[in-house]
This record gives structure tokens, C-alpha cells and sequence, in this order.
């Protein structure tokens, strides 16, 4: 099990975020934001930020920090390390059936994440076999597109999905952020899509909407009436 960053709701716990960082980060990347974002504590919402795993990353030489999977080159989406990814699926996936442990059912769970985090959140959520709360990716793009067709659950089919990124994102190139969006928008899903003028990076207007769309996504119930 991944060690986690958590912040807990003032009162009941009834909703969880599973937030992953981006490469070289770790639990504590994206804690600070929480007090922006104006979630409201009536959804009894769990962040839960936890460290990627330790691995040599061969694009910075074999140095070894957190990462979600290899990067073997600087066309990040060229030589993808499939193993890498399927492994962090795998732990992501562990917190979710402990967030299911704590009595929190799948569809009042988010996952989220930010550039590998974000890549690795929309490849799990996709994959997933039971329905999310809702589906959000910033800075990022759908790694293993080529076997999503194969191997999607219909579980999340219209999960909500935010995406958002910089324009000048000299990390994650918009272009591939926004051939993800079209890719999952021809598949069925509904991706909400925003572009801002900055590079690989939030700002305040992203946290923004950001805080209203789990508002939103939250705040309706959508699970089937027993």
C-alpha cells in the first residue's frame, strides 16, 4: 500500500478525492490548494495524496525519484513503459478498495491527478470496474490509447471527466492533451475541456473550476435507487 498524504473532512466522512502528483513530486505537491478550491464541507469530502512509487526515470538519466513509470525519452508518449503503468494502476487501485473499506462506495470516489499523475488517473479510471464519482486529469494524456478500445469497463462510461491544460505546456504538449480529449470524446465519454495561458503548472483560475465541477460532480447523486 502506498503511503498517503490525507486531510480529512471537518465532519462525517462520506466522499473521497484520490490525488496523484506528477514526476519527481510527491504526497505533499498538491495539499496546499485544498483551502482554494471551495469545496463544500457539507460532501464530507477525504483528500487523499499519496507517494508514487521510487524508479529510475531514463529520460533524467536513471536517477531515481517518484514516478508513476518510466519515461525512456523526451516524446514522452513515444516507447511507453506499459509495465510501469499497469503496476501504478495496480496500487491505485489499492486505495480505492481501501477507500471502499472505509465504508465510501466507488461512486463517491474521485480520482484525480496531475501530468504522470493525471495519465495514470484517466488510464485506471477508464479501466475501472465499478463507477466513479469523476474523473480528473490536468496537464496530461490517456497513456496505452492503443488498448483502451480492448480493455475499457462500461462501468465509467459516463463518468464525468475534467481535463484541463496549459497552453504553453512545454512538458505535456496541449496538442497531446487535446488528441486524449478527442480520443476519449469518441469513445462516448463527457470530457469537460480547459485550456489556460500557462505552462506545466495550476493557476488560480484552474483550481477555481476545479472546486466547482466537484462541487457539482458531488453534490449529485448518481448511484442507481436501491
Amino acid at each position: 500500500m502506498l503511503e498517503t498524504v490525507e486531510i480529512a473532512p471537518n465532519g462525517v466522512h462520506s466522499s473521497t478525492i484520490i490525488w496523484l502528483h506528477g514526476l519527481g513530486a510527491d504526497g505533499h505537491d498538491f495539499e496546499p490548494i485544498v483551502p482554494h478550491l471551495g469545496v463544500d464541507s457539507a460532501l464530507g469530502v477525504r483528500f487523499v495524496f499519496p507517494h508514487g512509487p521510487q524508479r529510475p526515470v531514463t529520460v533524467n538519466g536513471g536517477m531515481v525519484m517518484r514516478a508513476w513509470y518510466d519515461i525512456a525519452e523526451m516524446d514522452i508518449a513515444a516507447r511507453q513503459d506499459d509495465r510501469g503503468i499497469r503496476d501504478s494502476e495496480a496500487l491505485v487501485r489499492e486505495l480505492i478498495v481501501r477507500e471502499r473499506g472505509r465504508g465510501i462506495p466507488s461512486d463517491r470516489i474521485v480520482l484525480a491527478g496531475f501530468s504522470q499523475g493525471g495519465a495514470i488517473a484517466l488510464h485506471t479510471a477508464v479501466r475501472h470496474p465499478e463507477p466513479l464519482a469523476g474523473i480528473l486529469a490536468l496537464s496530461c494524456y490517456l497513456p496505452l490509447d492503443n488498448t483502451v478500445t480492448e480493455e475499457r469497463h462500461p462501468a465509467n462510461a459516463d463518468t464525468p471527466v475534467l481535463m484541463a491544460h496549459g497552453t504553453a505546456d512545454p512538458v505535456v504538449p496541449v496538442l497531446l492533451g487535446q488528441g486524449s480529449r478527442i480520443r476519449l470524446e469518441a469513445l462516448g465519454y463527457p470530457v469537460e475541456w480547459h485550456e489556460y495561458a500557462m505552462g506545466h503548472e495550476v493557476n488560480l483560475e484552474e483550481i477555481q473550476t476545479i472546486g466547482r465541477w466537484l462541487n457539482r460532480i458531488l453534490a449529485a447523486d448518481r448511484r442507481d435507487p436501491a
